[in-house]
C-alpha cells in the first residue's frame, strides 16, 4: 500500500478550517468560502453559463458544505476537490432541473396546441385540468408533495431527492408511491 502523501500547507490550514467548521465555527467557515469560493465560482459559471445561476448554486454549494462538514472524509478528498465535487454535483442537479422545466413547457405547448372544438371551449378544459391537478396536489401530505415535485417537477433521482431531504431512499420511494396513487384517485374521482 501507498503512503499518504505529505500533506501542504494549503491542505494543512483547509483541513484546519473544515474541523472548525464542522463544530459550528463561523468565522473558520467564512475563511473556507474565502479561500475556494472564487474557484467554485469560476467551475459553476463554467458549467452553468451564466453567473447569476452559478452563484445561486455557489450558496447552495456552502450551505451544503456548511451542513456535512462533520461528514467530510480527508481520505477520500482533498478539502478544496470536496468542495468542488459539491459544486459540480449541485450544477449538475440545476442542469437536470432546467431541462426537465423545459420537456414539461413541451408537454404543456403540446397540451395548448388547438385539436378540435372552439377555442373558448379548449382554454376552459385547460384550465379546468390545471386546476384539478393543482388541487390534487395541494391536498397531499407536504412530504408526499415536496417528493412528487421534486420528482416530476424537479427532474430529480429517487437518490437525489431522498439526499435533498436527508431521508431514506425507502421513504422517498414510499412517499412518491403513496402520493401518486393519492393523485390517481383525486383525479379519477374528478373526471
Amino acid at each position: 500500500m501507498d503512503p499518504a502523501p505529505p500533506i501542504d500547507h494549503d491542505q494543512s490550514e483547509d483541513l484546519h478550517l473544515l474541523g472548525r467548521a464542522a463544530a459550528g465555527d463561523r468565522d473558520a467557515f467564512a475563511r473556507l468560502f474565502d479561500r475556494h469560493g472564487s474557484v467554485a465560482l469560476g467551475l459553476l459559471t463554467r458549467m452553468l453559463g451564466e453567473r447569476s445561476s452559478a452563484e445561486e448554486v455557489l450558496q447552495e454549494t456552502f450551505l451544503q458544505v456548511w451542513q456535512q462538514a462533520r461528514r467530510y472524509e480527508p481520505r477520500l478528498a482533498r478539502p478544496r476537490a470536496w468542495i468542488l465535487m459539491i459544486a459540480r454535483s449541485r450544477a449538475l442537479d440545476r442542469l437536470r432541473s432546467q431541462s426537465a422545466r423545459e420537456r414539461r413547457e413541451e408537454v404543456v405547448a403540446r397540451w395548448e396546441t388547438p385539436s378540435s372544438g372552439p377555442v373558448g371551449i379548449r382554454n376552459l378544459e385547460q384550465e379546468e385540468r390545471r386546476r384539478a391537478v393543482a388541487a390534487a396536489l395541494d391536498a397531499l401530505p407536504a412530504e408526499q408533495r415536496q417528493a412528487i415535485e421534486l420528482a416530476f417537477f424537479g427532474g430529480l433521482t429517487h437518490t437525489q431527492i431522498a439526499e435533498r431531504l436527508a431521508a431514506p431512499l425507502g421513504t422517498v420511494k414510499s412517499r412518491i408511491l403513496l402520493g401518486m396513487n393519492k393523485l390517481r384517485q383525486s383525479l379519477a374521482s374528478h373526471s
